[in-house]
């Protein structure tokens, strides 16, 4: 084996640790259905979170190097209108508890809510009209990911590590 460049001989290997998670007990068939729900609803939208938080990474990383504010702005419309071509279609087809998990899901990946990615990359006025717009379907993008504190939040890690 080597290490820091030099060969030592061990009689152990190093391991990745390897976390076990019980089997999930349910009070009753109700609870385990709905939790099976929340399962095929995560799942389905946790790819979305995930090209999410890459894209705006990736968006980060490309704004940092444009130097003015008008280029970084039109830049940042390009990407926009190539996202909202590829995926309005998809993203339209969710449902209400499918959108607040994507919320949710985005807030986990990227540590900041959607609202707040709104207000950074586009204004505070056009966040403040989306998140007015996603109130009437009973969504608001100030929802922060917290599973110590939400029952729910602590169903969709469980999923997530699973």
């Amino acid at each position: 084996m080597i290490i820091a460049g030099d060969s030592v001989p061990r009689e152990s290997i190093d391991l990745e640790e390897v976390v076990l998670l019980r089997k999930l007990k349910f009070n009753s068939n109700n609870d385990r259905k709905r939790y099976l729900i929340l399962r095929r609803k995560t799942r389905k939208v946790y790819p979305y979170a995930k090209l999410a938080s890459e894209r705006l990474v990736e968006l980060n990383s490309r704004l940092d190097d444009i130097k003015t504010k008008r280029a970084r702005k039109k830049y940042t419309k390009i990407v926009q209108n190539y996202i909202e071509d590829e995926f309005s279609a998809e993203l339209k087809k969710l449902t209400r508890t499918e959108g607040q998990i994507l919320v949710k899901l985005i807030h986990r990946q990227t540590g900041v809510t959607t609202f707040d990615l709104v207000k950074e990359l586009k204004s505070g006025w056009r966040a403040f009209w989306y998140n007015t717009t996603a109130n009437m379907f009973d969504i608001t993008l100030k929802e922060e990911y917290n599973p110590e504190k939400s029952q729910e939040d602590f169903l969709i890690e469980d999923i997530l590590q699973r």
